[in-house]
């Protein structure tokens, strides 16, 4: 089974890509689902993130994940050890997706995995695929999105591996700036050469 690794920093069109995949019919992983998952009331990470941040509980005991953003993205030995809590349980999460669909006979996964080069995370894979796109799309589309600011997106890019870095270190780049169609047209092309 050949296993692909999906990147891309903040507003590259990541998430639109990965349904493009999708729409091949290619099982996706995706990390942010996990964390989601695992972050919920009932999930694995609630209990360990609560105790390590008890300020981001809700009144319910669950997290309010826009108070655990504050705490994490303002000091990086608070980010740390959030990783700590989450990375292990992501990449079990992953690894139990893999098994499964290896045991289908899938020819083929993506792994959705937003900071993929930021956590060493192409060791696992057999390609990498990055998602990009100019860098003043990247900036309109980030700054529409809900409670985004200048300085949230500065700080978010600081913790992202460089795109250019990120695009010289892919086996192939879906660019985004030309409209979804064309972004299908380059899955497609690699989906037809990994599957070849």
């Amino acid at each position: 089974m050949i296993i692909v690794g999906l990147t891309g920093s903040i507003a590259m069109g990541k998430s639109t890509v990965a349904g493009l995949f999708r729409d091949e019919g290619v099982p996706v992983h995706d990390a942010d689902q996990a964390v989601h998952k695992l972050m919920s009331r009932e999930g694995l990470a609630t209990a360990k993130v609560l105790e390590a941040f008890p300020t981001s509980a809700t009144t319910e005991g669950g997290i309010d994940r826009a108070v655990l953003g504050r705490l994490v993205f303002a000091e990086p030995e608070r980010r740390k050890t959030l990783e700590q809590i989450l990375h292990p349980l992501v990449r079990q999460d992953r690894e139990f997706f893999c098994e499964e669909k290896r045991k289908a006979g899938v020819p083929l996964v993506v792994l959705d995995i937003p900071l993929l080069f930021e956590t060493g995370g192409e060791k696992d894979c057999d390609v990498v695929v990055v998602v990009s796109a100019s860098g003043w799309q990247q900036k309109i589309r980030a700054l529409a999105r809900a409670g985004m600011t200048e300085d949230k997106l500065a700080s978010i890019l600081k913790i992202q591996t460089d795109d250019e870095i990120k695009r010289s270190r892919a086996d192939y780049v879906v660019p985004t700036s030309y409209g979804v169609e064309a972004s299908r047209w380059y899955v497609r092309r690699i989906l037809a050469q990994l599957l070849s």
